[in-house]
């Protein structure tokens, strides 16, 4: 209930004094580009739970058929995507699914159910016995995670053998030991990753 409430005092406030930004951004997305100033994808949430994340639309509209995985360079992803992309303000839309309780300001990132599978049946109870988050250490680590993708051959195979592992481990770390604390810490320290790209 205290990290819930933490979440509502932190996300309302901030959702209010960034919809100024949230209707530019949304104008120069529909200006760029044909389509949805949304990306709306099913993740796995707390207890296995599906929701649709919210996210600014960074790529020009296909089919699906594509890979679940973006690296830097991908041809699919626009002009204002990529700046929205390297700036992170794609992922602020996700205000909104703290507010709706499917997501937390921090917590292990939502995967999407093909790649929450992987995990070992024991490890993803852990994972999901809390809310995903916004931000959390695996995400500051891996803020360049596009990059490290687009210099691999085989991006998924890179996603699931190299990083995945790394990212499990951040994960069952912050489930073990998380605190409103160190929750604010991490939003500290995502604050300044962000601010030096």
């Amino acid at each position: 209930m205290a990290k819930r409430g933490f979440d509502l005092l932190l996300a309302t406030p901030a959702l209010l004094l960034a919809l100024p930004l949230l209707g530019v951004i949304a104008l120069v997305i529909r200006l760029d580009s044909r389509g949805p100033v949304f990306f709306r994808q099913t993740r796995v949430g707390r207890g296995g739970r599906l929701f649709r994340i919210h996210k600014f639309r960074t790529m020009h509209l296909h089919d699906g058929a594509g890979p679940q995985l973006t690296a830097a360079h991908d041809a699919r992803i626009t002009r204002v995507g990529r700046w929205l992309r390297r700036s992170k303000l794609d992922e602020l839309p996700q205000l909104i699914d703290v507010l709706a309780g499917h997501m937390s300001l921090v917590g292990p990132r939502p995967e999407v159910p093909r790649y929450m599978a992987l995990y070992a049946p024991e490890v993803r109870a852990r994972i999901l016995s809390v809310r995903p988050g916004i931000t959390d250490r695996a995400a500051i680590a891996f803020r360049d995670e596009e990059r490290l993708l687009a210099a691999a051959p085989d991006p998924e195979r890179v996603y699931v053998e190299q990083i995945m592992p790394i990212k499990q481990r951040y994960y069952l770390d912050y489930v073990a030991q998380r605190s409103l604390r160190g929750d604010l810490r991490i939003l500290w320290d995502t604050a300044r990753a962000v601010l030096r790209r």
